[in-house]
């Protein structure tokens, strides 16, 4: 039998009520409605709060702790991710350095390669990649 709450949970508003931070979430007993048909949502909101901590200010120490909590909790397999990839994990939140801009250019070339895909040659490909940028 299908759970009833959960076909009436509204995505966008529990995405917004977990990016908040903490000091402007509304006081405990107003989040009732939206955890108490979903326990699983109410034991890894802490556990997302940490990890969103985390990665804000750059802090790794506490990760090792935080896996551990998470492998028991609805954050399982995200905390696997994490796990199978550890000492990258560690190294994105120790050093300053980011890899965005490389990662847009691609996204970007991408695009304009799926857009282009069957539509003419290589010519047309590189007039449109050198228009672009």
């Amino acid at each position: 039998m299908p759970n009833r709450f959960v076909a009436h949970v509204d995505a966008p508003l529990v995405q917004q009520v977990l990016e908040r931070p903490r000091a402007a979430k509304l006081p405990g007993s107003s989040r009732v409605p939206l955890t108490a048909p979903l326990p699983g949502l109410a034991q890894a909101h802490p556990l997302l709060d940490d990890v969103t901590a985390m990665v804000r200010n750059g802090e790794g120490t506490a990760l090792p702790c935080w896996l551990e909590e998470a492998q028991a909790s609805e954050m399982a397999a995200f905390a696997r991710g994490l796990t199978a990839d550890l000492d990258a994990v560690l190294a994105a939140l120790r050093e300053p350095w980011s890899n965005g801009q490389t990662e847009g250019q691609i996204n970007r070339l991408k695009m304009l390669k799926r857009q282009m895909y069957g539509a003419a040659g290589i010519d047309l490909l590189l007039a449109r990649l050198q228009h672009s940028a």
